[in-house]
């Protein structure tokens, strides 16, 4: 932040909107999974709004909105019900969006978030449900230069959560942070795929300005067309210089809705912010009352998993560190792997849990970095990789050779033990068999052996460096250098 705004506050709220995976829409029957489909395709007479139809509830999502909202530490309401939000735009095929207005199913919750060592609690307003609009695609006609728009109504009535934070971030840092949090939440719990990039994880961001100190808010701004966290980061860095540089002007901060250029990292404005009264709210005729007992509410809560943050803290219990605990924990798949190989380990608890973290962080890792893929793709099992972790703890195979027989499982899917025997790669750490192959060296490498007679002791390690290449990696190094010690007299 430059010093042309350190003279504010900057006061930041973020409004989520994320598409729950349900097979079905909201209030149809339609599939909701139209990735990759025909325009016009995922429709029937309720999502397309034709006169005469009645939507029907999705339980599954109003189960997924109740399992966010106790993720998120929110009161559930008893009583909740459905509004219509009325706004002409061609995106809305009723003429009116499906919402909720001033009975939301969750209200009063809170996110924490660590930004530079500091911890801080994001308060969460509240998180209600609503109907996704349909799809408008701009075209411009190459024979005569007019533009035109098309309606793709495949995603008009998929089940769309908004979450809608308190003003309480101060910095983009801070939003960037509680977005990444936030979207982990909601992958961990199996609520959504929470990508931007595919559209179904999406934010707009509120910022205002006020003279620090000054305990009236200034005018809020909204961003939206941001469609990854560097853009939201961006865009809110961007928005609090402009209006620092107006206030100093002595101009006055209009109430508007402002777009995301990220091609020329600007914002732009595009129309003047609505009010709620715009919007005409009335309750639902068509969808009856919700409401939530206690007995509904604690079958839910038994099916959230171990969070991340409660997670990530018994990690460092294990033993890991700040690193290897964030990490691990930054999705649940990669957790729940890590987890298994440890468990199948036949090693202390301590050693299980680093021995675990150095290979899921390390070789399971750099396969997934090439692949693009998640750990639970990864064609060797945990239990597998715990078989090999095994084999190189007990001694059978060289940390080098067990690196060799990882790239072997991953191509093959054949077991550790199986390729180990079948190929010879078993770990040779004495005998006739490796005196032999020192002895061969020493008498190939006449130069190192002068220069450690020479007293140059750092050339013994050329040394050892041979008897590994020629046992293909096999012999333990240590056991290796010992005898060339001896042998070297």
């Amino acid at each position: 932040m430059t010093a042309v705004a350190t003279a504010y506050e900057t006061i930041i709220g973020l409004e989520v909107h994320t598409q729950l995976t349900t097979r079905s829409k909201m209030f149809c029957a339609c599939s909701a999974d139209y990735s990759g489909a025909g325009p016009n395709t995922h429709v029937c007479p309720v999502c397309l709004g034709l006169p005469g139809v009645l939507p029907v509830i999705n339980e599954r999502a109003i189960e997924s909105i109740v399992m966010t909202g106790l993720a998120l530490n929110c009161q559930i309401a008893p009583f909740s019900k459905f509004d219509r939000k009325n706004y002409p735009y061609p995106d809305l095929m009723k003429g009116y969006q499906i919402s909720q207005y001033d009975l939301p199913v969750c209200h009063d919750g809170w996110l924490e978030i660590t930004v530079g060592g500091e911890h801080k609690r994001v308060g969460i307003t509240r998180v209600h449900m609503e109907e996704d609009t349909a799809r408008l695609l701009h075209r411009v006609d190459a024979s005569t230069g007019e533009g035109y728009t098309l309606v793709d109504v495949n995603r008009s009535g998929t089940p769309l959560m908004e979450i809608v934070s308190e003003p309480d971030m101060r910095t983009p840092a801070e939003a960037r942070e509680y977005l990444v949090r936030l979207r982990q939440i909601l992958r961990y719990i199996g609520v959504s795929r929470a990508n931007m990039e595919e559209g179904n994880f999406r934010c707009d961001a509120n910022v205002s300005l006020r003279p620090v100190d000054a305990p009236e808010y200034g005018a809020k701004v909204e961003i939206k067309n941001m469609n990854s966290f560097r853009a939201v980061h961006d865009a809110l860095a961007f928005e609090v210089e402009r209006q620092a540089r107006l206030l100093n002007a002595g101009e006055r901060i209009v109430q508007e809705t402002r777009g995301w250029v990220d091609e020329s990292q600007e914002t732009v404005s595009q129309r003047t912010k609505e009010e709620a009264s715009d919007y005409r709210y009335f309750p639902e005729p068509d969808l009856p009352p919700m409401r939530f007992n206690e007995a509904y509410l604690e079958r839910i809560r038994e099916r959230i998993p171990e969070l991340p943050e409660a997670r990530y803290r018994r990690f460092l219990e294990l033993g890991l560190s700040d690193y290897e605990a964030s990490t691990l924990t930054e999705s649940r798949d990669r957790a729940d792997y890590y987890e298994a190989v440890m468990h199948a380990l036949n090693v202390d608890r301590q050693r299980a849990a680093k021995l675990a973290a150095n290979w899921t962080l390390g070789s399971v890792a750099e396969w997934a970095n090439a692949t693009g893929n998640d750990v639970a793709s990864i064609p060797v099992s945990a239990e597998r990789l715990a078989e090999l972790i095994q084999l190189a703890e007990d001694g059978t195979i060289t940390g080098t050779v067990a690196k060799q027989v990882f790239d072997t499982m991953l191509e093959s899917g054949r077991g550790a033990r199986d390729i180990v025997e079948a190929d010879g790669l078993a770990q040779v750490s004495g005998g006739d068999e490796l005196t032999e192959i020192v002895r061969k060296v020493i008498s190939e490498n006449e130069k190192a052996v002068g220069d450690y007679r020479a007293g140059k002791e750092s050339a013994v390690k050329f040394l050892v460096g041979q008897v590994m290449k020629a046992t293909r990696g096999r012999a333990n190094p240590q056991v290796v250098q010992e005898l060339l010690v001896e042998e070297l007299g």
